[in-house]
């Protein structure tokens, strides 16, 4: 099929795509010039009776869960639209911050509900492109043709909102779905125009496999890397080198701005955390023990790192764009070659820290292990099945998770497919996934209350608009409550 690009956006009932849900989905496929191949997509996605959002999250978007249910797909009619409209064969997926969000999330949502939660990423000619990382790296290295923004304290951002404003791109609503896609599209279009060159190169490296061929193990070599772990004050940008296989098949890299001699000196003395640390770190010095956070980070070779090979900085005074010159990157290498015991020790401390504990919840189990073949099959079938053969169905499955996640898929899908015990189990389930929200829940809509209160609104919004959402959440909370409450 031919090559196409899906660029997306969600807006969701919370930050945690383990516990939060997907509250919109909006999308626009195009041609690899940017020009749009049907209609855009704006889809709302019901809110289960399982879930409070977050309140702050709702003044962001204006969307309530009682919206989402008049108007919206249940997820797991969502799902098939996904899988069969958007995750076509040849495609790129692409967002903005998306594959440490949006991506979590559709993972997360696919796996709930019977899907598999990767194929869509890689399968048939697909793959994912997130265009946060080229942003900082084409700030970083070839800014010349775009205005680029910056905070009123003065600090370098790249919120996409601003971007657009002073580029004058059409952005109305920000944090709006479908108005962030379409915002998106102009400014990769623009990236695109003005650095072209810059734009397919890292197009080319989107896959892990081209990313390994520049920053790997067997024949390491600085590099230089964008990541939203380094500081702004250099554009989110350094140059890198890789010093030791990470866990699942990713690298640990060092940041060669600093020299490892000073580093350990400071240790030494005990100024490490003041001079070097992140700034959670120099918030909490007592709370973090020295791992030499973010100086030695991990990339993730499937998340569509922004790299590029360390002759890019010869060009367009680019060392003195992200503050680094040649002779500093050379003996701050040659520092930490000289120093083979820190990187054991490194190695050391990645091996003592614990792997995640399996999820307490079944819905947010995706990341506790693999389906086999035998389970990937019964996934077919489960989602093949309506109420009446799902009422009657009980499969083999051999993974663990997959009769209690089974249970939820009925209840929020098939509830006549249940059984009298069933019902029972999915109650006591949702109350308690509900009471361990409600805490946070209603104290965030206090706080907002208490501003509505002071004539003080939240996200830009009016107060009655505020005040609207909040009587909406309200509702919503008590409408969830047992018939006692």
């Amino acid at each position: 099929m031919q090559e196409s690009f899906y660029f997306y956006d969600l807006e969701t009932s919370g930050l945690n795509p383990r516990n939060d849900r997907i509250m919109q989905f909006a999308g626009q496929r195009t041609d690899t010039d940017f020009n749009p191949i049907g209609e855009p997509d704006n889809i709302l996605v019901e809110l289960s009776n399982d879930t409070l959002p977050s309140p702050a999250a709702i003044m962001v978007t204006g969307i309530t869960p009682q919206a989402t249910r008049q108007d919206g797909m249940t997820e797991r009619e969502f799902c098939q639209f996904f899988i069969e409209k958007v995750a076509t064969p040849s495609t790129t997926i692409m967002g903005y911050n998306s594959v440490r969000f949006d991506d979590e999330f559709m993972r997360h949502t696919l796996w709930r509900n019977f899907y598999d939660p990767y194929a869509w990423q890689w399968q048939d000619g697909r793959s994912r492109w997130d265009l946060l990382d080229v942003v900082r790296l084409t700030r970083a290295l070839r800014p010349e043709g775009i205005e680029w923004p910056f905070t009123p304290e003065g600090r370098p951002t790249n919120r996409l909102e601003l971007l657009t404003k002073l580029n004058h791109i059409e952005h109305e609503h920000a944090h709006d779905a479908l108005a962030d896609v379409i915002a998106l599209v102009e400014v990769t279009k623009l990236i695109k125009q003005k650095q072209p060159q810059l734009f397919d190169f890292l197009y080319s490296l989107r896959g892990k496999r081209g990313v390994g061929r520049l920053v790997n193990l067997e024949h390491p070599q600085p590099f230089v890397y964008a990541s939203g772990r380094y500081p702004a004050e250099f554009e989110k940008t350094t140059v890198a080198y890789p010093i030791h296989a990470g866990r699942n098949d990713n690298v640990l890299v060092f940041d060669l701005r600093y020299n490892l001699d000073e580093l350990l000196a400071a240790e030494a003395d005990g100024t490490y955390i003041e001079k070097f640390g992140s700034r959670w770190q120099k918030a909490h010095p007592d709370k973090v023990k020295i791992d030499f956070f973010p100086i030695v980070k991990t990339l993730q070779y499937n998340h569509c790192p922004a790299v590029a090979p360390l002759g890019v900085l010869d060009k367009d005074d680019g060392w003195e764009k992200i503050g680094l010159t040649r002779k500093q990157i050379d003996r701050n290498l040659e520092a930490l070659l000289a120093h083979p015991e820190f990187i054991e020790r490194i190695i050391k401390l990645q091996e003592e820290r614990p792997e995640f504990p399996p999820a307490v919840d079944v819905e947010a189990a995706l990341y506790d292990g693999f389906l086999n073949d035998h389970d990937r099959r019964l996934c077919n079938v489960v989602r093949n099945n309506g109420a009446d053969d799902l009422a009657d169905f009980h499969p083999d499955f051999q993974d663990e998770r997959l009769p209690e996640l089974l249970l939820h898929y009925k209840a929020k899908n098939y509830p006549t497919s249940l059984a009298a015990d069933e019902v029972e189990k999915w109650e006591n389930y949702r109350l308690a996934r509900l009471n361990r929200q409600a805490p946070k829940f209603l104290k965030e809509l206090q706080d907002i209350q208490k501003d509505l209160t002071n004539d003080k609104a939240w996200a830009g919004k009016s107060v009655e608009d505020c005040a609207y959402l909040a009587e909406e959440l309200m509702l919503w909370y008590e409408s969830l409550q047992p018939e006692d409450y």
